[in-house]
């Protein structure tokens, strides 16, 4: 992948089915929990990204052989029946979110284990301490060599207790649904109380729902006054099988693309009613604005249909796609305000301050709360910027390149010739390594 890509526009609409791979979400999870499974897992559908290979990686360094197959899109798990057979071992978590709190927790599963765990430089900002304080009251003792409740350190454990388990997960809904796939194998019942509330509830609700298909008996934790009950059941899954869904967040950009070019484009493996993914609510945004939106069959349409239009937007609980929606109001006649995405501050990057640094780019008015962005859209301005050319800086954030690269999908010089370059575009590697592939596809098909 080049330091920087140009993105050629669109000069007709859009017209195709695209196609996405799977959940980073749910294939990380699925990962985890196979570790743990007693016997062999496969995942079907697999995503095969830089945060997969991170926590592939991880795995196999504990003892958990993995065997994978790009071609397939399947990974095939050697279920440890809820031990981590190796004792003492150096971990790498990189900057993938999951890794850091799903693994984290899964290693205090282990008797007399001994760990140093580090991760990029992004992830020493990144929050931990409602999950470290939640397993020191386990009998995990941490030794910080940074700052506390940080990556790096190192860590010693004493396997799961029963119990009570208390958590602050405000700030990572991650942290909490570490604690909940933890808690079916921890030594008896169990009770994961909350304190407070979260953020990005869908993707507890999407852990809940997975923990029941991994656990013997099918059961999901039962929900009274925040807190969740569990009793003790290990992981099997009778058919040995594990389909993971296509990606909803990255579905997000194309399903956007009719706004900016016009036309239509399916996603094709998303369901109204038994999708585990809250992201897919982003198509109601979506039609919000002013486009169509439907399932059909084995999948979710949009279409360029209407007057475009502004309005307030709570993304608090599918905050990952706030950017897709954010770098496309330039184009949006009417302002648009976006809210409940604090969180997005202390992930890859501070993506509310880095979306409103590239709009202003744009020529874009856009006015930051520690919560919001409100962008008063102006599309003189946009067209002005266009002909000198604009370089967008994506601040190593996947989200971001992706985001903005849609936008400059429109023809705004009206021939054809590139007028938005993405920066460091490999950085989409993350989670979607096919990415501009997949938009070079759909433009040339239409």
């Amino acid at each position: 992948m080049p330091d920087s890509l140009p993105i050629v526009p669109f000069t007709r609409p859009v017209a195709g089915n695209a196609k996405v791979p799977g959940s980073k979400s749910i294939t990380n999870r699925a990962l985890l929990m196979a570790s743990l499974t007693d016997g062999s897992v496969t995942l079907r559908g697999a995503l095969f990204s830089e945060d997969v290979a991170v926590m592939e990686t991880a795995l196999n360094t504990l003892g958990i052989e993995t065997q994978t197959s790009e071609l397939n899109q399947t990974i095939k798990v050697d279920g440890q029946g809820g031990m981590i057979p190796v004792a003492q071992a150096n971990l790498q978590v990189g900057n993938a979110g999951t890794v850091a709190r799903f693994l984290t927790a899964a290693l205090a599963l282990r008797w007399g284990g001994s760990y140093q765990l580090d991760g990029a430089a992004a992830m020493t900002k990144r929050p931990m301490r409602g999950l470290l304080e939640a397993l020191e009251t386990f009998g995990c003792s941490f030794r910080w060599d940074g700052d506390p409740y940080h990556f790096p350190f190192h860590m010693k454990t004493q396997g799961l207790r029963s119990g009570l388990w208390e958590i602050d997960a405000a700030a990572s809904s991650q942290m909490l649904s570490a604690l909940l796939m933890m808690a079916s194998l921890a030594e008896g019942p169990v009770r994961v109380q909350q304190l407070g509330s979260t953020v990005s509830q869908p993707f507890v609700d999407m852990t809940t729902r997975m923990i029941a298909t991994f656990r013997r008996d099918g059961q999901s934790p039962d929900l009274a006054r925040d807190g969740y009950e569990f009793k003790a059941s290990p992981y099997r899954l009778s058919s040995g099988y594990y389909d993971v869904e296509p990606d909803a967040t990255a579905a997000s950009y194309f399903l956007s693309l009719p706004l900016v070019v016009g036309g239509q484009v399916k996603m094709a493996g998303f369901s109204s009613k038994s999708s585990l993914q809250g992201d897919i609510a982003y198509h109601q945004v979506l039609e919000d604005i002013g486009l169509a939106s439907s399932f059909e069959g084995d999948g979710l349409r949009t279409e360029a249909k209407q007057q475009l239009r502004g309005g307030t937007f709570d993304f608090n609980a599918i905050s990952d796609t706030f950017l897709t929606l954010a770098a496309l109001t330039p184009l949006i006649p009417e302002p648009i305000t976006i809210t409940g995405i604090r969180h997005t501050r202390k992930q890859e990057t501070d993506r509310v301050s880095a979306m409103a640094a590239e709009l202003r780019k744009l020529g874009q008015e856009v006015e930051v709360e520690e919560d919001a962005l409100t962008i008063r859209p102006n599309r003189e301005a946009l067209v002005q910027a266009a002909q000198n050319g604009i370089e967008i800086h994506t601040y190593e954030d996947h989200r971001v390149a992706m985001s903005f690269a849609i936008l400059g999908c429109a023809d705004l010089r009206g021939d054809g010739q590139p007028w938005l370059t993405i920066n460091n575009p490999g950085c989409c590697a993350k989670t979607f390594p096919g990415f501009f592939d997949e938009l070079e596809r759909l433009r040339d098909s239409s």
